[in-house]
């Protein structure tokens, strides 16, 4: 087997890349927005949209290079809901949609505590568990509209296929709705009436069949191809690093969502006020996790004007003591509730000197969340945080440690692919090394914005 297709739905792009699994690279690669239509019924994600890009990519890439298997990942906080014909119940909701927050004190009454899930208590729809009792309570009828309740990748396998599954990587995805201590569904799905309507748990590498004919008639490819079950887009990024690498180590997996997964680290009590949380990795094994929303704060700040962040930028940053102060995005991550705000001379809009500044503070944000897993060992950096030497630099030299940039555009599609090729025999990706280990102009740096940070 050489080509698979990756279907690979992220909080803000939805893309479709083609990885060839000789070289572990992206052949070509297709994206559109993941624009959010404002209802009705609330807020959602154009899932018809994106069936017919997925179609439309899926011709093209076969038609150009060949395709011998697909696998799917997804961002996370999300939940399908499907009626006995195979159709939406109802329209898949924005995790972001503050509908859940007007009912939230009747489901902090419900929801099973951080305790059993690993789930910290999240604000909107970012606990899968509060849609669902929000959207229940919304829509009286939507309970017995439901046949069944797919984890998101694994919705678009049962397009595929026809095949309903779920998979623990998203199960475990701060839903509320997995107890991965135990390895099983938490109580909250009985409280829910949901119990008996959860589909089947799949491991990710499991082939759930093959594409239906209306696909195959559809894109060209032959009817025998398989689709593998799917993996959560972060689990994604972890898993050659889970299958080919020694613990201890860390992979912060980057995109809308910066998420920090400890491998092997110190064994530390996880604060959920602080944005910690306890993930699954596509063995089903806990994988103590931190997480903030930097590639959110990355746009906001670069107020649509990027710059290269440079290290000749970086070091006129440390010179003249310029600090981005926590948090851009209040919501989330170690520092919530905290009002961002500039320490000396705010850098223009699309310079390098902000840029800098902007990567620096990402990557303090980010040290900031390994240190509460307890992090040991490198540091693996995917996706598009992985080019930004401002960050590299100031990573390796705040936790100390190596840093492995990844060379591909998204480490998801390459991790996602791995799940097509059979045990073993796993390449890592392709990495620059970045030490900077005991630098002490980045050092004294990070001392001074922790200290201000952490007041």
């Amino acid at each position: 087997m050489r080509h698979v297709a990756v279907i690979d739905i992220g909080k803000t792009n939805a893309k479709v890349a083609l990885v060839d699994l000789d070289t572990m690279s992206e052949v070509a690669v297709v994206t559109r927005p993941n624009t959010v239509r404002t209802g009705p019924p609330w807020p959602h994600f154009d899932l018809d949209g994106h069936w017919s890009f997925i179609l439309e990519a899926l011709r093209a890439f076969h038609d150009a290079h060949g395709i011998e298997a697909i696998s799917v990942t997804t961002h996370g906080a999300s939940i399908v809901l499907v009626d006995r014909e195979g159709r939406l119940a109802t329209p898949m909701l924005d995790y972001e949609h503050q509908g859940p927050d007007e009912v939230a004190a009747e489901y902090d009454a419900i929801r099973p505590p951080f305790e059993q899930t690993g789930s910290p208590r999240l604000s909107a729809g970012l606990n899968v568990g509060a849609q669902l009792h929000w959207m229940l309570k919304t829509d009286p009828g939507l309970r017995d509209r439901t046949a069944l309740v797919l984890t998101y990748p694994q919705y678009w396998s049962f397009r595929l296929t026809g095949v309903a599954a779920t998979e623990v990587t998203s199960l475990g995805c701060h839903t509320d709705l997995w107890n991965p201590s135990e390895g099983k569904e938490s109580a909250l799905l009985a409280t829910l009436g949901l119990e008996n309507k959860l589909a089947p748990q799949r491991p990710a590498r499991d082939v759930l069949g093959t594409i239906l004919p209306d696909v195959a008639a559809r894109t060209g490819l032959p009817a025998t191809t398989p689709v593998h079950c799917g993996i959560h887009d972060s689990n994604a990024s972890l898993l050659p690093y889970v299958l080919g690498k020694t613990p201890p180590f860390s992979v912060v997996s980057t995109g809308t969502w910066v998420i920090e997964m400890s491998m092997g680290g110190e064994a530390l009590a996880l604060d959920p006020a602080r944005d910690t949380l306890v993930n699954v990795n596509a063995l089903g094994a806990p994988v103590p996790s931190a997480r903030f929303m930097g590639g959110r704060e990355h746009d906001i700040v670069s107020r649509g004007s990027p710059a290269p962040a440079t290290l000749a930028a970086l070091s006129d940053v440390i010179i003249e003591g310029v600090m981005l102060m926590p948090s851009v995005v209040p919501e989330t991550g170690p520092f919530q509730g905290r009002a961002a705000y500039w320490v000396g001379r705010e850098p223009s809009i699309g310079t390098s000197e902000r840029a800098a500044a902007l990567g620096a503070y990402l990557a303090l944000m980010t040290a900031e969340g390994l240190t509460l897993t307890g992090h040991r060992g490198d540091v693996v950096v995917e996706g598009p945080f992985a080019r930004n030497e401002a960050y590299l630099a100031m990573l390796s030299a705040v936790t100390g440690s190596l840093v492995l940039p990844s060379r591909g555009s998204t480490g998801t599609s390459q991790g996602c692919a791995l799940l097509a090729l059979p045990d073993g025999g796993v390449t890592l990706p392709e990495t620059t090394p970045v030490d900077r280990r005991g630098d002490a102009d980045l050092i004294a740096y990070a001392d001074a914005w922790r200290r201000l940070a952490r007041a």
